[in-house]
């Protein structure tokens, strides 16, 4: 018999992948953030406009944690008006879904100490006991 001609490390194509998903979240993310921007300034980043209505002023970024990892958005600011989106509430540092996946675990009986260690195996992000 001969040796397989191919070989795939599963490992290796697992970490690939979860990194794909999430800076494809990321993207994502940031396109639908300056998507609402240019809504609410009334121009394109870069346009001189008469009517605008408040000016670009760089960007913060800011860690968001979801299933898919990790991430950091970049979030626009605005000279002149106060920029406040949709896709991210307001100090939400979480999304919802991993929020409630910590209740589950926490009304199953699961210890807060294990909650901080599932959650960084899961989400790459511990989560402190006072949060549990």
């Amino acid at each position: 018999m001969s040796d397989p001609i191919v070989s795939v490390d599963e490992e290796s194509l697992r970490k690939d992948i979860v990194e794909l998903v999430r800076k494809t979240v990321q993207d994502t993310l940031n396109a639908l953030l300056e998507q609402e921007v240019e809504e609410m300034v009334g121009a394109e980043r870069y346009e001189h406009a008469a009517g605008r209505e408040a000016y670009r002023s760089g960007h913060y970024r800011r860690k968001l944690v979801t299933t898919s990892g990790q991430i950091e958005p970049d979030v626009p600011k605005l000279r002149g008006a106060t920029f406040q989106t949709a896709v991210i509430e307001r100090y939400r540092r979480r999304e919802t879904s991993v929020e409630e996946a910590i209740i589950e675990t926490c009304l199953a009986g699961v210890s807060t100490r294990r909650i901080e260690d599932v959650s960084e195996i899961l989400w790459g992000a511990g989560v402190s006991a006072g949060t549990v």
